[in-house]
């Protein structure tokens, strides 16, 4: 058997484990691999064979990680991720400067697209691509950094703090006439709008109101999962929306939702951009990143 220089197994047998340990699911991984499970369990029962020992604990309806999994897997997911990001960088290049950045669709509606085209009239040869969902973003190794509300668990991405908002009652021009002045008790048994969301680390209208200092009851009578959805149904008068007030600005400043005051309450977490390590961007990515960074710590709102 000839010698291969790094000593490794076949890299199928690898990336159908990575696969598998990241979903923790062979089916799963069948899936993004485009083969049928029994290949995927194969891939790893050659890969075991080779490493004698165990990778995975086989239930009856899941499989977990050994620990000799969990320490392939790490490695092998830090090594993957290094090496998409290069890849990605070699990319750009070839085509002449190319960046792309995520975040959830309101942030792209109400701050990050027309931050875009400003940063295109600078610099009209960069080329960004634009990536908006309501999730978490795991698992997109095509997305150079994502403005993300508080800290990701992904210890390998890098964080750069961005501004810390303030959550604030909004509601339409008529609403915040009849509630001017309207205390927590007042406030608590509106219509409230509540967001449902994927990522548990956006504060909600019951965390809210805890933090100052209301322990009434909540009543739950209108729930949507979209930010932009719970902003349009507060702009029409059907309730009130936990505001998150630089966020929000232009709305503000355009009379379409008007804040309902006296009560406001600093964002637990702040706004991050989140993504590769400096060293790991193209040069239109750091492009991208520094101005919006420069333009967020130029804005006196």
């Amino acid at each position: 058997m000839s010698r291969r220089h790094y000593n490794l197994p076949p890299l199928t047998t690898l990336s159908a484990f990575e696969a598998a340990a990241r979903h923790l699911s062979f089916k799963n991984a069948a899936d993004e691999l485009s083969v049928t499970p029994g290949a995927v369990s194969h891939q790893i029962k050659a890969l075991e064979g080779y490493l004698e020992t165990a990778l995975f604990q086989r239930k009856h309806r899941s499989v977990d990680l050994t620990d000799d999994g969990k320490a392939l897997y790490e490695a092998l997911s830090t090594s993957f991720g290094r090496i998409s990001n290069v890849l990605s960088t070699i990319r750009d290049r070839s085509y002449g400067g190319k960046v792309t950045v995520g975040s959830t669709t309101a942030v792209a509606a109400l701050w990050l697209s027309p931050a875009v085209i400003r940063f295109w009239r600078d610099m009209p040869d960069v080329n960004v691509d634009q990536i908006s969902q309501d999730r978490p973003f795991k698992d997109r190794p095509d997305v150079d950094f994502f403005i993300r509300y508080g800290r990701d668990s992904d210890p390998n991405l890098s964080h750069t703090p961005l501004y810390r908002d303030h959550l604030i009652p909004v509601g339409s021009p008529e609403m915040a006439e009849k509630l001017s002045g309207a205390g927590l008790e007042e406030l608590a048994h509106q219509r409230l709008i509540h967001l449902s969301s994927e990522d548990r680390i956006w504060t909600t209208w019951p965390e809210w109101f805890q933090q100052l200092g209301y322990t009434g009851s909540i009543p739950v009578e209108s729930r949507v999962n979209s930010y932009s959805v719970a902003l349009q149904r507060a702009r029409e008068g059907a309730g009130l929306a936990l505001g998150w007030q630089r966020l929000i600005h232009p709305m503000l400043q355009s009379g379409k939702l008007v804040a309902i005051g006296p009560h406001h309450l600093t964002a637990p977490n702040q706004f991050y951009l989140v993504g590769r390590p400096d060293e790991d961007l193209s040069d239109s990515a750091r492009a991208l990143k520094d101005w919006i960074i420069q333009e967020v710590r130029g804005s006196s709102v």
